[in-house]
């Protein structure tokens, strides 16, 4: 997860890294921020049986996520990021207080191959969806980092889809506006065409953790939810294709490794299943009866 309050412009994914382009990469962060080797570091792999159900994970309740906005869409060097504004807010799921948006971004692979951050059961998906939000009394991300529990990223898979998703065009298109490091646009969007149904995100996973890039803070709750996104794979791979960390070196591999868990605890929200079991549903009803189910 982009956005730390340092500027660590020298670290890099080890997909950035060869002999003619060093750069510091994940294993070594802690040379830039030593609190990349503390114990509560994301992402996580997440082993379904492990988890403790809480029946106090409730729904989430959203606020403007289905409001159109007209927002800022930028490469930033590591991923392509869309500025939110700060009446989109949620709270619930078990949140202390409402928190608001001030950022989307998504990690990927290359070309749909794995990509996400987090795993589960040792399963890398092909992308994985940041929302990040922060205390609704802070006024900005600094202050939010000074506290433990700060800030709340909503996270979510993408799964391959025989058929495009249509609700994702309107990103896609822009990505070719915003390919080259530092460049910005603009995008109007709906936040809640991005994510599944209010009704199908019931279920999800939650654990402390950190910022997944320099500077690691670890004031992130992390919600990870289990329905996952339909994109096809030329929509998948259009974010490896399109974009680039510099000239001739396409974005890819946007993804920091797995971290150890250290004894936390992973909880799962009471009405949850195995994340797997729903993986398979989605893709069988995908499957049956096209994107349709999902998009309504």
């Amino acid at each position: 997860m982009t956005g730390g309050p340092e500027d660590v412009s020298d670290w890099c994914y080890q997909s950035q890294f060869s002999c003619n382009a060093q750069c510091i990469i994940p294993s070594e962060w802690s040379k830039i921020s030593a609190k990349c080797a503390e114990k509560k570091q994301s992402p996580i792999n997440i082993v379904t049986r492990k988890t403790v159900t809480d029946s106090k994970l409730t729904s989430f309740t959203f606020e403007n996520y289905d409001t159109f906005n007209t927002a800022t869409i930028k490469n930033n060097g590591h991923t392509v990021q869309v500025d939110l504004p700060s009446n989109i807010t949620i709270g619930g799921g078990r949140l202390e207080g409402r928190y608001k948006a001030l950022q989307l971004h998504l990690h990927w692979g290359t070309d749909a191959g794995p990509g996400s951050e987090h795993t589960i059961d040792g399963e890398q998906y092909p992308m994985e969806l940041h929302i990040v939000h922060m205390k609704r009394n802070y006024t900005d991300l600094t202050q939010a980092l000074n506290d433990p529990t700060g800030v709340a990223v909503l996270g979510f898979m993408y799964e391959e889809a025989a058929q495009e998703n249509t609700r994702y065009r309107p990103l896609i298109e822009a990505l070719l506006r915003v390919q080259d490091k530092g460049t910005d646009s603009t995008i109007n969007l709906m936040l809640s065409d991005l994510i599944p149904t209010k009704a199908s995100m019931v279920n999800y996973f939650r654990y402390e953790g950190s910022l997944t890039t320099p500077t690691c803070d670890q004031t992130v709750i992390w919600t990870l939810f289990e329905k996952t996104i339909p994109l096809s794979k030329a929509q998948l791979s259009a974010f490896s294709q399109k974009l680039f960390f510099k000239p001739n070196k396409t974005m890819r591999g946007t993804f920091r490794p797995v971290q150890p868990l250290h004894g936390r605890i992973v909880y799962r929200s009471g009405s949850s299943v195995t994340f797997a079991s729903t993986t398979v549903l989605s893709v069988s009803v995908i499957c049956a009866l096209g994107l349709s189910s999902w998009l309504h």
